[in-house]
């Protein structure tokens, strides 16, 4: 059975207008903050087994992974997702690759050049925090790339994610959406504690400025880049527990979907049985 908060959360082909979803909201999910977080916990131990079935397939050749992207305003919560839903799984099998500003090096090659050395490798589930999308949004709002080569950039995107999963990488990619006065409240937040201080940049001030920009560009990259293959998820993230009930659902479908098996022996198990049994004492 499809998890119904992963099918809520799915977007549809066509137009995407983020006023009209509420950021506030629990599609799929009718129970209470204690409820999510019993949910979130009861999880784990499907969500464990299926991602070391994923490890495990890798021995035996499968190049099968799972790259989770996760975009979303500054404090919408990539890392609270890192921390409490990527956190219910073995930290073996993770890879987690964060992209600040581009380096001078990076800048010198095409904007998906520094992607493709964090992809990750078989049997991993590979997590961008923040991704290649950067390039058509803080791109875009900031006029870092001409309108044409951000025009190019859409189909760029999506001639690379369905090679990906040409590849046998499930891309699955999420938009942490927030509102403007959810994240005034968690700057806030920042401030008032200083503990907090070092999570605090200043520079978010100035993003804020450009709130209706930013989300007109997310609205057209989650239109262009939308695809069967590479879906994205806009998962309401004013409620912290349920954007992390949110994404273990959505990974959850995706881990159940590749119908994972373990590998079979390649190894006379018997023959390896009797072994054990005929060997002397250890001394």
């Amino acid at each position: 059975m499809r998890p119904a908060i992963a099918d809520a959360l799915r977007l549809p082909g066509g137009p995407v207008d983020l006023t009209t979803i509420a950021t506030d909201a629990t599609p799929g999910f009718d129970g209470t903050k204690t409820d999510g977080r019993a949910a979130l916990a009861d999880m784990q131990v499907e969500l464990a087994d299926l991602q070391e079935r994923l490890w495990a397939e890798r021995t035996a050749g499968s190049q099968r992974r799972i790259l989770l992207v996760l975009q979303g305003m500054d404090t919408s919560g990539k890392g609270g997702v890192l921390r409490h839903t990527i956190g219910l799984v073995d930290p073996q099998g993770i890879r987690i690759t964060s992209f600040k500003a581009p380096t001078e090096e990076e800048l010198a090659h095409d904007f998906l050049w520094r992607i493709e050395k964090g992809l990750p490798e078989a049997g991993y589930i590979g997590v961008f925090d923040r991704s290649h999308y950067e390039d058509v949004l803080i791109g875009r709002v900031r006029s870092f790339a001409d309108p044409a080569e951000i025009e190019r950039r859409y189909g760029a995107i999506n001639d690379f994610e369905a090679r990906l999963t040409d590849e046998g990488v499930s891309v699955v990619k999420c938009m942490l959406h927030i509102s403007a006065a959810e994240q005034n409240d968690r700057l806030a937040a920042r401030l008032a504690n200083p503990d907090k201080h070092w999570k605090y940049d200043t520079s978010d001030l100035d993003e804020r400025t450009m709130w209706s920009a930013y989300r007109q560009a997310y609205e057209i990259a989650l239109e262009r880049t939308g695809t069967d293959a590479a879906p994205w998820y806009v998962v309401p993230s004013d409620k912290k527990w349920y954007r992390n009930l949110a994404i273990a659902h959505i990974l959850l479908d995706t881990l159940r979907g590749l119908d994972l098996h373990w590998p079979a022996a390649r190894f006379d198990v018997a023959a390896e049985i009797r072994r054990l049994a005929e060997e002397a004492p250890v001394r």
